[in-house]
């Protein structure tokens, strides 16, 4: 059975999915972290269906990938940052509306890199897309810059 982690580091997740703007945008909720699980959910919306009038795949997609990564991050050191290197998904039914649910558990983490798995639930909890992520892992690191948090040391002299 998975620890539930308590409500302090629940609210701090939902705080920092504030921080991305494509998050908010689409309306994706945390309901609950584990260690080494996370469940997102959200609400189907007009903005979110493709012209067949069912959810498009990139939102699901993007749902899976931010549950994966929550999950991740419970699993991996304070300061740690991770982010998505590989992302396969299978969409097994369409979704047309209601409260749908992410649910993602680590299945490895590494050292380096970290193997997550994430099954997306229709309203009614029928299975409805199942995909599976890699995330890279650097302590230390601040993405997207390349550059060390601290200094590194330098290389000895031969």
């Amino acid at each position: 059975m998975r620890r539930e982690l308590g409500k302090e580091i629940v609210d701090h997740a939902r705080s920092r999915m504030t921080l991305s703007r494509f998050s908010t945008l689409m309306g994706f909720e945390v309901e609950k972290l584990y260690e080494g699980g996370a469940v997102l959910s959200m609400e189907v919306q007009d903005r979110h269906r493709q012209v067949h009038a069912v959810m498009h795949g990139g939102v699901i997609a993007a749902l899976a990938d931010t549950s994966a990564a929550l999950a991740a991050y419970t699993a991996v050191p304070k300061g740690t940052e991770i982010a998505t290197i590989e992302l396969k998904i299978n969409y097994l039914i369409p979704i047309r509306e209601g409260r749908i649910q992410a649910e993602s558990t680590v299945l490895r983490a590494g050292r380096n890199f970290l193997v997550v798995e994430c099954e997306v639930f229709d309203a009614r909890r029928t299975l409805a897309a199942k995909a599976l992520m890699t995330f890279g892992a650097a302590a230390g690191y601040k993405l997207g810059t390349g550059k060390p948090r601290r200094t590194a040391r330098k290389p000895a002299k031969s």
